[in-house]
């Protein structure tokens, strides 16, 4: 140890990493069955966790009592024996008990018929990963408080920040951390874009001053959106307000190189005016006020997540800063709309901070068009138009779909595997790897074929466009099926995170840093986060072959369920879903919708996996219908609308109030908002949201009320959420009530009955279908 303290903690660091191994290097291919990966519906993995979780406690023993063997133990047998420890022991046991019980109320995430929220049942491996690490106790907040789940952290973001594009380039290191969840990941990456969007004018400031340590760097030239190279200190606010985001990063260490001392010593006086160091107020008055620059905004979808208001009040942007833009009839940010917003603040001098694309929302599982926005964004540097802006993407939900684009990773030798029977759905054929995950018939056993299904064209060509995004919020609590807490921010250049640090920010280029606690809102954080994300991407790894896998069975799973819904029919009632069928958003007419859901409901429902496989390999026109159909990701939105009189298509209900109320009464019957003596009286659970002229716009509106029959309103329209994380849900044993294997068929008439009772309720007059 003495040798170890000698050296500086760097150097220690790379000695711990190198000695610890390949273990913490996330790499190599995925391969197993998520059969393997789960506890299981019905627990049957029960004895696998039982010995996992047992192993975890007794080396942890085992680690206690080695340590100082020759230390006394703190616990006695003879105090084992007082009547004060029988009392303690006692009690814990008795409340243990209670507390065990009152579990047994909560709602069962693990079930297939559980399709309300974006979780279900949590991966093995990131169980015991927790469950061991947290024996541990380790707080991410600094290494010596942490020193093994630190690392784990920085291999989990390295792996997180490949997973979504993010690689080394042109010096650039990209970089990603462990947040507790993904509204704080949202709210630091509001922070970081907050920060560079002033500092030029900050640095321009201080370069300005007299007999200043940073006068060797007083004639520092940058480049601006235009192309040429100009000095700094005399650029306008405007100009130093549309820098790009890579120059202004990268400012302190450029003075720190031309006044030839450590960026430690020279962070003081670079970071005097920032907004960091005196704060918005004080910030506008100096430095925008002045110059006739408005305050800043930025721009989400109406999509957006409640963190976004949040962040901005907590930075002192005020929420009126959020700009919501309106979302086009699939949910997606209309860019039409997106551009005017900036073309107007291009006009009138208001800052843009930063355009976030929603990937994948929270209501509708929408992919937002981030090609576009980046494409956007181009042309007004190209077209010389001072108006740049920070692109983040809120991936909470959908950054691990990312997997299935990420080829799986061979270090060494490939493992020996049967050659899997691989069919891509687009084409029929042997895909080339680059979106279409294989699946192994062979590896099912009594299972049948579970297929892998890949994104539709337009989530596809959102995500190749990832790893342009300036950060990404990704949380693996969510599609990484891992315990809470646990969520992530990744930046695509890892400067970045300088500008939030209160600390003087230190530059390291290898693999190891010695702490990532001073970056990031949390102070204290639990190393069994990092410790549970670790362990499930070091067994299921977030490439085609594992969490790729997985969302392509659950993908799957939805575009059938939406083939039931879209096709389900009732003299009672009419479903409308957010999600329109092909024919429908090409607008061809009544008879050819009505042609297109007979064709879905003969072919695509009613049939198992592998018949259905088999039908889609010989037909053409099946495979590209059913590509189209369904959201981009796993969650339906849809509503209920009844019939006044049963059989009558003239007795349509047109009154949206009245809509609302059948539709709060089938959420009633399908959720769990307060514990439910008798779990098993809920056949199904939902959750449920609502569409509103605020959030989505009139266009939106109208056009979702005249699909549904009713007449457009001011107001708000009920929706139901299904949410398809199972991945097994249409491969089961076949039984009396599910022949073809697809336990979609009990998720169907759970649903249809809970339509029925609800109709029991705002039209008790009508009755019951035989």
């Amino acid at each position: 140890m003495s040798n170890l303290r000698e050296e500086s903690e760097r150097q220690y660091l790379r000695r711990l990493d190198k000695y610890l191994g390949p273990p913490l290097r996330l790499e190599g291919a995925a391969y197993g069955a998520p059969e393997g990966w789960f506890l299981g519906p019905k627990a049957e993995n029960e004895e696998l966790l039982l010995e996992l979780i047992v192993d975890a406690v007794r080396e942890h023993c085992r680690y206690r009592r080695n340590f100082h063997p020759e230390d006394p133990d703190g616990i006695s047998e003879a105090e084992k024996e007082s009547p004060e420890y029988k009392y303690a022991v006692r009690t814990l046991k008795g409340y243990a008990r209670q507390l065990i019980e009152k579990l047994q109320l909560s709602a069962p995430f693990f079930s297939m018929r559980y399709q309300s929220h974006m979780l279900w049942d949590q991966a093995l491996p990131a169980i015991i990963g927790y469950f061991a690490a947290m024996l541990y106790n380790q707080n991410n907040v600094a290494a010596e408080a942490s020193p093994i789940t630190t690392l784990l952290e920085i291999e989990v973001g390295n792996d997180l920040c490949r997973m979504l594009g993010y690689v080394p380039k042109n010096g650039i290191l990209p970089w990603g951390h462990i947040t507790s969840c993904g509204s704080v990941a949202n709210i630091e990456a509001l922070w970081a874009a907050r920060n560079i969007k002033f500092f030029p004018l900050a640095v321009c400031a201080a370069l300005q001053e007299k007999r200043s340590p940073l006068t060797p760097a007083k004639d520092m030239m940058v480049r601006c959106l235009s192309g040429k190279s100009e000095r700094l200190r005399d650029l306008d606010a405007w100009t130093l307000l549309n820098l790009e985001m890579d120059e202004v990063v990268a400012l302190p260490y450029r003075i720190a190189e031309l006044c030839g001392k450590p960026l430690g010593e020279l962070t003081k006086a670079i970071n005097k005016d920032t907004v960091q160091n005196i704060g918005m107020a004080e910030f506008h008055h100096r430095f925008l006020s002045r110059a006739d620059i408005e305050p800043p905004v930025v721009f989400v979808p109406s999509t957006k997540h409640y963190s976004w208001p949040k962040g901005a009040t907590l930075l002192g942007l005020g929420q009126n800063c959020m700009k919501s833009v309106p979302v086009d009839n699939d949910a997606r940010m209309d860019m039409e709309q997106l551009r005017q917003r900036l073309d107007d603040c291009r006009d009138r001098c208001v800052p843009v901070i930063a355009v976030v694309a929603v990937i994948g929302s929270t209501g509708e599982s929408a992919v937002d068009p981030l090609a576009k926005i980046l494409g956007l964004r181009k042309r007004y540097r190209t077209r010389g138009t001072e108006l740049y802006f920070a692109v983040h993407c809120d991936a909470a939900w959908g950054g691990y779909f990312a997997s299935m684009l990420r080829k799986d990773e061979f270090v060494g030798r490939p493992i020996a595997k049967p050659k899997p029977d691989r069919v891509s759905l687009a084409t029929g054929e042997p895909p080339p790897g680059q979106h279409c995950a294989p699946f192994h018939a062979d590896l099912c056993s009594f299972r049948e074929v579970i297929p892998d299904f890949p994104m539709n064209d337009h989530a596809l060509e959102q995500y190749k466009s990832l790893g342009l995004a300036d950060s990404i919020t990704v949380d693996p609590h969510k599609a990484g099926y891992v315990p809470y807490p646990a969520g992530a921010l990744c930046y695509r250049n890892s400067r970045m995170r300088d500008l939030i640090s209160l600390k003087a920010p230190v530059v390291f280029h290898s693999e190891s840093e010695p702490t990532v606690g001073i970056y990031g809102i949390e102070g204290s954080k639990p190393g069994a986060a990092a410790a549970a994300v670790w362990l499930a991407h070091r067994v299921i790894r977030p490439t085609q072959g594992g969490y790729g896998r997985i969302l392509g069975q659950c993908m799957w799973t939805c575009t059938r369920l939406y083939c039931r819904l879209a096709t389900m029919t009732d003299p009672r009632f009419k479903i409308v879903l957010l999600n329109k069928l092909p024919s429908e958003r090409k607008g061809r007419g009544k008879r050819a919708v009505e042609e297109e859901r007979r064709y879905i409901r003969k072919h695509f429902v009613h049939r198992s996996n592998a018949e259905l496989l088999a039908f889609l390999k010989r037909s053409k026109k099946a495979r590209k219908l059913f590509k189209e159909l369904g959201p981009d990701q796993l969650i339906l939105a849809y509503s209920f609308n009844y019939y006044t009189k049963p059989g009558d298509p003239d007795s349509l209900n047109a009154d949206a109030a009245k809509m609302n109320d059948l539709n709060n009464e089938i959420f009633k019957i399908c959720s769990i908002t307060a514990p439910v003596a008798d779990l098993n009286s809920k056949k199904l659970i939902l959750t449920n949201s609502a569409f509103t002229v605020k959030d989505y716009g009139q266009p939106f509106m109208d056009e979702y009320c005249r699909r549904a029959g009713v007449k457009p309103t001011n107001g708000e329209i009920i929706f139901l959420i299904s949410t398809t994380m199972d991945p097994w849900t249409t491969d089961i044993p076949r039984t009396p009530d599910t022949p073809e294997g697809d336990f979609l068929a009990v998720v169907e008439d759970a649903l249809r009955e809970a339509v029925y009772q609800g109709l029991s309720k705002v039209l008790p007059e009508a009755a019951q279908p035989k």
